[in-house]
């Protein structure tokens, strides 16, 4: 089974030790750095690469529960610039990907 699959902005892990399904958006340009972690579903992640544009996987992401985010740009943030919406899911997800990275964070 496929664990693992990226596009231009996102990547989307299953860890098959929790049977959880994760996504990350991440965009770093000029004006900064934006980050938000999702917790998909089999059937969100399924689907993930297969639109011809990246935007519509993004918009599938987007469906799905966030669970972390992170904003800091030149231009501020209209909040924190750090909020965990769910620690147990984020955290889930930052073990899944050093598992697959092997190193620690995401």
């Amino acid at each position: 089974m496929e664990t693992e699959k990226h596009g231009n902005h996102w990547t989307a892990y299953y860890a098959p030790e929790s049977g959880r399904y994760f996504a990350g958006i991440m965009y770093i340009s000029r004006e900064g750095l934006e980050e938000y972690r999702y917790e998909i579903t089999h059937d969100i992640f399924s689907q993930l690469g297969t639109f011809a544009d990246d935007t519509e996987n993004e918009r599938l992401i987007k469906t799905a529960e966030m669970v972390y985010s992170f904003e800091n740009t030149m231009y501020g943030t209209l909040g924190p610039e750090k909020t965990v919406f769910n620690d147990d899911a984020n955290e889930a997800m930052k073990e899944t990907v050093a598992r697959k990275h092997k190193k620690p964070g995401f």
